[in-house]
């Protein structure tokens, strides 16, 4: 009989799943859920159409790109579900006292979710490429980039997603989840831990952001570490007017190892005077005329600032990826939690 109990039991949960999972479909249609995919594709395009000349081609446009790409991540994720518990939150306790298993509500939710994050992560790769960013030639799990960072998007979005499920279960009604969104949207841009400069005392809280792992995780894909680096040539461009002597040249040139050890370039160094004033200008004029040059320099500059955090391995991008889904299966789980004891909120 015990059995017999446990067996409805297991049987109803999974017919409220469905039944809920109906309601969401329809509201998708009924009252205009779909809208978030035009908005997913406005901001897509937007970033797209700043940052298409450098994402993916440089090591600086890479990070910012990628940078962006994870606000992309968070921003639908956190829209998608600020209001969705919180807008119907006197109904859920009701039906909750009428027999509503939390579990089929939040999976019913979840799947839902999923579904919307899917396409959006379909909409932005899309228009992205549209806007003419050049993806890598292949990915680093998969053979196909698009499959390969897709998941890191979708992973991404889903996360917000989920993290944006447990605010709106957690808050009493949509003006307050309005207005706790963001201060989450702030924490998750300042601590990603790749764009900006933090102090060491606080950097172990970019661990808990959904933006850190999203940005490792593209930049890895977008294979940073092999990229060039452009700041230094742009630099000296800026400072074409700037003077500097022969002697702090070849002083500067002689720190790399690969100079110092080469013959040939010992004697050309030792050739030229140390009091002869050059402008960067001319500089820049020689490496123009000479084929390759300024690739060459682009490219020693980024060899020389490469991080191991980027690094293009399967082991780095799936790691990035485990992260996100840990963070996914947390907030699910304390959004349950949270609604589980609905029928005891006075609030």
């Amino acid at each position: 009989m015990n059995k017999e109990h446990k067996d409805i039991r297991r049987k109803g949960r999974i017919y409220q799943t469905g039944i809920y999972l109906g309601k969401f479909f329809r509201m998708f249609i009924n009252q205009s859920d779909w809208k978030v995919m035009p908005m997913a594709a406005i901001i897509a395009g937007l970033v797209g159409m700043v940052m298409h000349a450098t994402l993916f081609k440089y090591m600086e446009g890479t990070l910012m790109g990628s940078f962006a790409l994870s606000c992309i991540c968070v921003w639908n994720g956190f829209f998608n579900s600020i209001q969705v518990v919180c807008r119907e939150r006197a109904i859920i306790k009701r039906e909750h006292r009428s027999g509503l298993h939390i579990t089929s509500y939040i999976l019913a939710h979840a799947i839902y979710q999923a579904f919307l994050c899917l396409l959006q992560t379909i909409i932005t790769l899309f228009i992205l490429q549209k806007m003419g960013v050049l993806f890598p030639a292949s990915g680093i799990v998969f053979s196909n980039i698009y499959i390969d960072l897709g998941v890191t998007v979708f992973l991404s979005i889903f996360a917000a997603d989920m993290l944006s499920l447990l605010i709106s279960s957690f808050v009493r009604n949509t003006t307050t989840a309005m207005t706790v969104m963001p201060f989450l949207l702030i924490f998750q841009l300042v601590f990603s831990g790749g764009f900006f400069t933090l102090p060491e005392s606080v950097k172990p809280l970019t661990n808990i952001t959904i933006t850190k792992w999203s940005l490792t995780a593209a930049c890895a894909q977008g294979r940073y570490n092999d990229l060039p680096m452009v700041s230094i040539w742009n630099s000296m461009k800026k400072m074409s007017n700037a003077t500097v002597t022969t002697g702090e040249i070849k002083q500067i040139m002689m720190s790399s190892s690969d100079i110092s050890s080469d013959p040939d370039m010992l004697i050309v160094m030792a050739s030229l005077p140390d009091d002869k004033v050059v402008t960067f200008g001319d500089l820049i004029s020689q490496i123009e005329q000479q084929p390759g040059a300024r690739e060459d320099l682009m490219k020693r500059s980024g060899e020389l600032n490469q991080e191991e955090k980027y690094a293009s391995t399967r082991e780095n991008v799936t790691s990035c990826w485990s992260t996100l889904a840990i963070h996914i299966l947390i907030y699910m789980g304390a959004a349950m939690i949270s609604l589980e004891f609905i029928d005891k909120d006075k609030r």
